[in-house]
């Protein structure tokens, strides 16, 4: 229902100018192209695909960081594109946004204090400065870290500490809704467990919506409870999560879940593998852009670009033409099992969390 809709986009296009030159031949790049889709109030959306599909531009568009070149954006209903001046700084008090590269995103002459309260200053001027101070205490410990990393510096910490603190800083201003552009693609792995815990966390203590950019589906998988792929542009295929693991139906879905490694020793089928290099946005493919590199390809595919429409379930689309006569590449519905290194990390991880927060307990009770 539209009152459960908390972000819509609606048909939204932007084409980047190249300034003549060389390129003169091609003039724009294609790197949002007639994407809609909604956003429910409360889950986790995720937006995969291969790198250069246009995702982190289609985030920034939903976050109007980028002004779309046609298409809506809407937020709560309100047309996002349309908001300036005072007002637009008010609704970013409800959208915040989680960038790539934790540190780039950090002013290194700011400390930690002076970056988490930044957005208390602008969303919550009536604070006083010891107030100020105590909230971004508490913000620190919410996202595990200590109240004393307030007068250090962005260098003085890890990748992990630092996207941490990038995570404290978006939700200072109680966002209703959260996009993360890859917010675990420069951590290593052994951080990356903990940040999509921390990031599940607040999404069900706080109530926040988020918005997940990423081209891991292991990530993916564990943490999105709806989830869109993309492909040059586009959207070719929209379901649960559940849905779109178990029983992919856009070719290159189906392809980028066969191309995941097995780690229980099995050996990978690679029939339905794309080959090849994504086609140029500056002069996609006719018809579906995928015809170039699909298996199952046809000569409709080539001159008619396929709609996004219903699939087998009513929550399940996709934009393909023979979607419901391709063979059928049926997957297990449950994730794989972790590894025991994999649980013992969640664990440590999980006790670290729940023996910081009774030690912060045991403190504030103390007379």
């Amino acid at each position: 229902m539209k009152q459960d809709i908390i972000l819509e986009a609606i048909d939204v296009v932007k084409h980047f100018g190249t300034g003549g030159g060389w390129l003169s031949r091609y003039p724009v790049v294609q790197a949002v192209d007639g994407v809609s889709l909604e956003v429910r109030r409360g889950e986790t959306f995720a937006i995969v695909g291969e790198s250069g599909c246009g995702k982190s531009t289609l985030a920034r568009l939903l976050m109007q960081l980028l002004t779309p070149t046609s298409g809506d954006v809407l937020f709560e209903g309100r047309q996002v594109s349309a908001i300036k001046g005072q007002e637009l700084r008010r609704l970013r008090r409800d959208m915040q946004f989680i960038f790539q590269d934790p540190f780039s995103s950090l002013n290194p002459r700011m400390t930690v204090g002076k970056l988490v309260g930044e957005p208390l200053e602008i969303h919550a001027p009536d604070l006083s400065a010891q107030d100020r101070r105590a909230k971004v205490a508490e913000l620190l410990r919410q996202v595990g870290l200590r109240a004393e990393h307030a007068d250090r510096y962005p260098h003085e910490f890890s990748g992990g500490q630092r996207q941490r603190i990038g995570i404290a800083r978006a939700v200072a201003s109680g966002p209703k809704l959260i996009i993360g552009d890859e917010p675990v693609s420069a951590l290593d792995v052994s951080v990356q467990a903990q940040v999509i815990n921390l990031l599940g966390d607040l999404s069900r203590d706080l109530g926040l919506t988020l918005v997940i950019i990423a081209h891991d589906l292991g990530v993916i998988r564990h943490m999105s409870d709806r989830v869109a792929v993309m492909y040059l542009g586009r959207i070719v295929e929209v379901g649960t999560t559940e849905d779109v693991f178990a029983d992919p139906q856009h070719p290159y879905t189906q392809a980028l879940l066969a191309a995941v490694p097995s780690m229980d020793g099995a050996v990978t089928d690679h029939s339905e593998t794309v080959h090849g290099e994504m086609p140029s946005p500056f002069d996609p493919p006719q018809g579906c852009r995928f015809h170039t590199r699909c298996p199952h390809a046809q000569a409709l595919c080539k001159t008619q670009v396929p709609t996004l429409s219903t699939g087998k379930r009513a929550s399940h689309q996709v934009a393909c033409h023979f979607a419901e006569t391709l063979p059928a590449q049926p997957r297990p519905a449950t994730a794989p099992q972790k590894s025991k290194t994999a649980e013992a990390r969640f664990a440590l991880y999980r006790a670290a969390t729940e023996g910081g927060a009774i030690a912060h307990k045991e403190k504030q009770d103390r007379p």
